[in-house]
């Protein structure tokens, strides 16, 4: 079970970084930024660093606010969040038409809510690939509740540079996880190697649309907030992606932003006008009497210091989500299902 409790959040705050060191590390993490007067150069350089304080950071205002699936859905009428975000996950898997027996990468995995939905509803054996060592600890942990530590497992390791045989795997997803990739082809061509010929990939991505205007200064403010509050080198377009993926050696079989036709908007959870009992906490109420819980658990000394400043740029991520949604010049759910040829020859012959 998730933790839920503001002891677990004001205690998880921080992951694996010394408690003292929380606020150190939320001044080193903020510098990387444009808001901050960072470089787009330097977080790509140092996007390990930079990854990884944020998750220590976040990790526990997630799960406290989202549950083990730190992402966006596609959702319909009538539908909750939480179905909407197992659906979303299944999904993947019929994409990808998973089977029994098959071993699965989750690159980018989390503290592994998807790893562990997927497994569980294709009855494969999934390895979540994350570089965070305290979402690895949490997500061990809720395999062993799950009871899924037998069949899925995690490893640590960057994206860039995975630690596993070519061909390995029979299927590889990505869920809102290689937009931290300082480099889309270097990570794409990475899980190309460790696909097995003939098998697919699929992913939610990140992205900027056709309707972002780079010269617009209020669209640039909007992108800039998204990658503070969510830990982004650079938020790249869909093109970008999609000629990313070509490049890596993939046939794509089908894109499309999902966002477009979700009959519920996928950022309804974060806009202030919204109120909902299911998901009190993502609201703005909600996200009022958090930010003044994780003040006072800090002037008491149960929450480190930094919190605050934590819960502060993820309250400006989620306005710049909401705000991007909005004028849809960003989404969270660019969908792709490619698939690695079985040998060069069909390659050159598509």
């Amino acid at each position: 079970m998730s933790k839920s409790g503001t002891f677990d959040l004001a205690s998880g705050v921080g992951g694996k970084i010394e408690k003292k060191e929380v606020l150190s590390a939320v001044d080193k993490y903020e510098k990387y930024h444009v808001s901050y007067g960072g470089e787009e150069a330097d977080r790509k350089e140092n996007y390990t660093d930079m990854v990884n304080k944020y998750y220590d950071l976040v990790t526990s205002f997630y799960e406290y606010g989202w549950g083990e699936s730190f992402h966006f859905a596609h959702r319909w009428n009538g539908e909750s969040l939480r179905e909407s975000i197992k659906r979303h996950e299944h999904f993947l898997a019929l994409n990808l038409g998973l089977k029994r027996g098959q071993k699965v990468l989750d690159v980018g995995c989390g503290i592994g809510g998807p790893l562990r939905e997927v497994a569980r509803f294709s009855g494969t054996s999934v390895t979540g690939l994350n570089n965070n060592e305290y979402q690895i600890t949490r997500g061990k942990t809720l395999n062993r509740a799950a009871g899924v530590d037998g069949t899925c497992n995690f490893v640590k390791a960057d994206f860039m540079k995975m630690p596993f045989a070519d061909n390995t795997y029979d299927a590889v997803y990505a869920v809102e996880a290689t937009c931290h990739a300082p480099d889309a082809l270097g990570c794409y061509k990475e899980i190309y190697r460790v696909l097995k010929p003939g098998q697919h990939f699929a992913a939610y991505e990140w992205c900027m649309t056709d309707s972002f205007d780079p010269s617009n200064q209020e669209h640039q403010k909007i992108k800039a907030a998204i990658e503070l509050g969510d830990g982004l080198p650079d938020i790249r377009h869909t093109k970008q992606c999609l000629e990313a993926l070509k490049l890596a050696g993939f046939e794509v079989i089908w894109d499309k932003d999902l966002a477009e036709d979700s009959p519920v908007p996928w950022y309804l959870p974060l806009d202030k006008s919204h109120f909902s009992l299911t998901s009190f906490r993502l609201t703005a109420m909600g996200r009022f009497v958090t930010r003044n819980m994780v003040k006072a658990l800090e002037y008491v000394g149960l929450a480190p210091a930094g919190s605050q400043r934590v819960q502060m740029f993820l309250e400006e991520a989620a306005e710049g989500l909401v705000a991007g949604g909005k004028k849809e010049i960003f989404t969270p759910m660019y969908f792709f299902l490619a698939r690695k040829p079985l040998s060069a020859s069909e390659t050159q012959d598509s």
